[in-house]
């Protein structure tokens, strides 16, 4: 029995072994691109060390690809073999829930983890994790918050906590809160890329598209180790580039760094869908571009392991591929949603499916229809996961739908709702003060282009920031 840097017993058979222990989760907590080798190391070099075990199953889940399953079952079979500590053993729970897709119980586990050991900051990790594809935002944030007082800045990872705290405040609407407390993790670990991304989100959320281009090309040199989710945080640098219409620098970051790559990594295919899409209703012609997502999508058509991942994957087959393609996969959908035993197959059942008809209504031009779906779904999409800047697409998908029906009245309600929640949203702006023209709402109006041009002079007295293609935004 070994300690580990944060004083939590771990089953190891050597010093050694606990050195590639704590290695492995650094690199998880860093989102590196060596965490795969660092953990299948530890597991070969310490066959009986049950996190080692762990943390390759969590990583085959985290990939979200139905044939990584029997390898994250191996790895379940392998840690219950060894001796178990009794947070090891909650740990082994966890990843058993996690498996057979009850998302809520491996959350119990790793929260009954942190009630007793609240320095284990994997479990924190993985908490926030499911927790935010389980759409409980204010969990997000108090998860962290019940642990935060065991810590302080001399235990190892306290920057990736404040990184964690720093998402769950954001994800609540405590922008100033979460910026102070992402920067202050970045500021001690400038690799740290969720507290990167954590204040991307702040940036987005308030509308501070110049300030958001700047941040994350200030980051650009410290993630040259981190793995494919720092084109998630190219991700947010193309929605602040759409804010400005800036829509070549746009394709030209979607091809550069978005969409480098045609991988088959569901958060890779969702970024670039939910783009692609802005971009379409923003009048850019996106070339070819679908055909390659959408045939991707449809290769991960019987994975059904994350509803915000299948309802992105429609969102590309609805665009890039014969309808048949896109009404093959809704039935999938439904056949998954009889599977009531698995946390994914419930949302795909109660939200999921009804959000994506809405989505091939609207890409048929059905938008009447698309408008009767999503209306009643729309104070559950939260359930679908992610974050709000993630699932923004459905609002603006039904709001976009309220437009093009002629439902104008309907619509104003929807754009009212949203800019009261989101003052900073120039997209909301714009849209309420084009609904208000066409209903001769001179009130409305003047209200929507007064914050028009605020925001519009914010964004221009911000320091202009290089673009793709060499010109400021």
């Amino acid at each position: 029995m070994y300690r580990d840097c944060r004083n939590l017993s771990v089953t190891v058979s050597s010093a050694a072994s606990l050195g590639m222990l704590e290695a492995s989760v650094d690199s998880y907590l860093g989102m590196r691109k060596d965490v795969g080798d660092c953990a299948l190391a530890l597991a070969a070099a310490d066959p009986e060390c049950p996190l080692g075990h762990c943390l390759v199953g969590y990583l085959n889940l985290h990939a979200g690809k139905r044939e990584m399953l029997a390898n994250a079952r191996q790895s379940l079979e392998k840690a219950r073999a060894c001796p178990l500590t009794p947070r090891e053993h909650f740990h082994v729970g966890a990843l058993d829930a996690w498996l057979n897709g009850n998302f809520v119980r491996a959350l119990d586990r790793w929260q009954e983890i942190l009630a007793t050991h609240p320095h284990d900051v994997l479990a924190l990790r993985l908490a926030q994790f499911i927790t935010s594809y389980l759409g409980r935002s204010q969990a997000l944030l108090e998860t962290v918050t019940r642990v935060l007082p065991a810590w302080d800045a001399s235990l190892p990872a306290y920057g990736f906590v404040l990184g964690c705290y720093a998402y769950g405040l954001e994800e609540n609407g405590e922008y100033e809160r979460a910026e102070r407390a992402g920067r202050a993790a970045v500021d001690r670990n400038p690799q740290d890329l969720w507290a990167t991304h954590a204040v991307a989100h702040v940036m987005e959320m308030q509308g501070r598209a110049r300030e958001g281009l700047a941040w994350v090309d200030s980051q650009r040199p410290h993630l040259k180790s981190c793995g494919n989710f720092v084109r998630h945080l190219w991700w947010h640098q193309a929605l602040f580039l759409l804010t400005l219409a800036n829509y070549d620098g746009v394709l030209a970051l979607y091809d550069r760094e978005v969409r480098a790559e045609s991988t088959e990594e569901y958060l890779d295919i969702a970024n670039s869908a939910s783009l692609l899409w802005r971009l379409e209703q923003a009048g850019v012609d996106v070339g070819d571009r679908w055909r390659e997502l959408a045939a991707r999508a449809g290769s991960r058509a019987e994975d059904h392991l994350y509803v915000l991942a299948d309802l992105h994957y429609v969102i590309a087959l609805a665009a890039g591929s014969p309808r048949s393609a896109a009404e093959l996969f809704l039935e999938a959908c439904r056949n998954f949603a009889h599977d009531n035993s698995r946390t994914e197959a419930q949302v795909m059942q109660s939200v999921g499916l009804g959000t994506a008809h809405a989505i091939v209504h609207h890409r048929n031009k059905r938008f009447a229809e698309a408008l009767e779906i999503a209306l009643p779904l729309r104070q559950n999409f939260h359930a679908i996961g992610g974050s709000h800047a993630q699932r923004d697409i459905f609002d603006q998908l039904l709001i976009d739908s309220a437009i093009a029906a002629d439902r104008f009245p309907l619509a104003k309600t929807l754009l009212e709702d949203r800019t009261a929640a989101r003052p900073g949203d120039l997209w909301a702006w714009k849209h309420l003060a084009r609904i208000a023209s066409l209903l001769r709402d001179e009130s409305s109006l003047a209200r929507a282009e007064e914050n028009i041009h605020s925001l519009l002079a914010r964004n221009a007295e911000t320091n202009n920031v290089a673009l793709p293609g060499g010109n400021p935004a």
